[in-house]
């Protein structure tokens, strides 16, 4: 059974930061993409940051150059850094990881239960 974890969200003004956590347990034999989503009050999710197991990154152009996505492998661990916060950054953030929980399983895509982001002075 796997589970991710996340934490770090709250209220921020403009202009913060947050530094999102989510950590995977349970049976995990592999990991391949970790990553966040985020849900905007009325909107649909979207994707946020992706990294690989080898470090390799991707964001959404609403984001680059203000949150920086990061993992630990050795704690199955995925952040998220996000600086220089506005209020369209409101949103549910969630995390995902792609996992294998034994050898002889393909990855399939596990969720966290969501993180409260908001933004407002």
């Amino acid at each position: 059974q796997v589970q991710l974890v996340e934490s770090g969200g709250g209220l921020v003004q403009p202009g913060g930061s947050l530094r999102l956590s989510c950590a995977a347990s349970g049976s995990i034999s592999r990991i391949n993409a970790m990553g966040w989503y985020r849900q905007p009050p009325g909107k649909e999710r979207e994707l946020v940051a992706a990294i690989t197991s080898g470090g390799l990154t991707n964001y959404a152009d609403s984001v680059k150059g203000r949150f920086t996505i990061s993992r630990d492998n050795a704690k199955n661990t995925v952040y998220l850094q996000t600086n220089s916060l506005k209020p369209e950054d409101t949103a549910v953030y969630y995390c995902y990881a792609a996992i294998a929980p034994s050898y002889r399983d393909l990855y399939r895509d596990y969720w966290g239960q969501g993180t409260q982001v908001t933004v407002s002075s």
